[in-house]
């Protein structure tokens, strides 16, 4: 008898976690690894972010609250969305998550039945078909192009539909592309979902990290009829460095969010009360520290692409958010996985494989890392890609 789900037996480790797990193993055995997997800012928490949660562990702040979050956070999100998004939502709306990934979960969960379709633009973040996959849906991926940045056209959008299909999933800025979709591409996708009633889901954990005078937004915001079918996801992990606090939200038309509250109720309860203090204390301080962490991986993104661009027989995209490059190894003639075993094992540089992505030639390598680690790595690896 198969003691574990047929659901969950199917669904592969993740190729970012186990490379950043192999990469700190050989570290700990004293190898020198030039480390490129994560997702990860290596920035500190920024320390009144910290003193918020170590003053509410203090206050006995510990028991449970509202499975959706503390009201005050909600309010604070709820006001964040309006500022900075133009987007209307009420605190009943807004669900307090055990960050991002949870909460594309939850969304996912809440709306997809067995059997129902979900599109997905590839190269896609690692997690997205396997949570479809858990719940039973199933997924239609769609090849983008790298003429079109990485972007999925209305075109493509209209000819993966079927009558099956419940979500399409939207993730600007995107992992693991850096790839921003403009308000016209987003007003063109988001009008056929509104028209046709598919759900969108549209995860913008990357919102604050975008370059060269580009601007997020959020699709819900142009227009109502948008806005009715859209999920809206964001957090804490990437703008605030807060990843290992485990903190995300979605914000819902009311019946999704209503949902989605009473799923978290059967799961997770709520967030870490604490944690949550920390959260408010992010949205209401000084924002100047996202936009100096934002600064710092423009350089590194600018530097990294002068490296990459001078390096034979690789091609990149220019990112134009997030904190990664997807490289282009086709004409190595080596696939993904095998590439970056060997570029480990021979050079001690780690990335994660496209494989992880729908995107079998190519490979991640994230910049939320130091200039002295990218410059050696991208010596290491012009050196790899020189010899191969």
């Amino acid at each position: 008898m198969d003691l574990i789900s047929a659901n969950v037996a199917a669904v592969p480790e993740s190729m970012t976690l186990a490379v950043t797990a192999q990469a700190a193993a050989m570290k700990k055995r004293g190898e020198e690894v030039y480390s490129f997997g994560a997702g990860e800012p290596d920035f500190d928490t920024p320390a009144h972010i910290v003193q918020a949660a170590m003053q509410a562990l203090s206050e006995g702040k510990t028991r449970y609250t509202a499975s959706a979050g503390i009201l005050e956070l909600r309010e604070s999100i709820a006001a964040k969305l309006l500022i900075d998004n133009d987007l209307q939502y009420e605190p009943s709306q807004i669900s307090v998550n055990c960050g991002a990934k949870h909460s594309c979960y939850n969304a996912i969960l809440a709306t997809v039945n067995p059997g129902d379709e979900v599109i997905i633009p590839a190269p896609y973040w690692t997690s997205y078909p396997e949570m479809v996959r858990l719940v039973g849906g199933v997924p239609v991926i769609v090849e983008t192009k790298k003429e079109n940045g990485w972007k999925m056209t209305p075109s493509e959008f209209e000819d993966a539909m079927s009558p099956l299909t419940k979500m399409i999933i939207i993730n600007s800025p995107g992992n693991p592309t850096g790839a921003v979709y403009s308000k016209d591409e987003l007003a063109a996708i988001g009008e056929i979902a509104a028209a046709e009633e598919i759900v969108i889901l549209s995860d913008e954990i990357y919102e604050k990290l975008v370059y060269d005078g580009h601007q997020h937004v959020s699709i819900a915001s142009i227009s109502k009829e948008i806005a009715d079918v859209t999920i809206t996801v964001n957090g804490f992990s990437k703008a605030y460095a807060m990843t290992g606090w485990r903190l995300g939200y979605t914000a819902a038309p009311r019946d999704i969010a209503k949902a989605i509250d009473v799923l978290q109720s059967h799961t997770t309860s709520n967030v870490v009360t604490f944690a949550q203090y920390g959260a408010l204390a992010a949205l209401q301080g000084d924002q100047q520290i996202v936009a100096d962490m934002r600064d710092e991986f423009d350089v590194r993104r600018q530097y990294m692409l002068s490296r990459l661009s001078g390096i034979r027989h690789v091609n990149v995209v220019e990112p134009k958010g997030a904190f990664y490059f997807l490289v282009d190894i086709e004409p190595m003639g080596i696939k993904s996985v095998n590439f970056c075993e060997k570029l480990l094992s021979k050079q001690k540089v780690a990335a994660v494989p496209g494989q992880a992505f729908g995107a079998d030639y190519t490979i991640r390598f994230s910049y939320a890392t130091g200039l002295d680690v990218i410059n050696e790595g991208m010596n290491r690896f012009e050196e790899f890609c020189a010899q191969h």
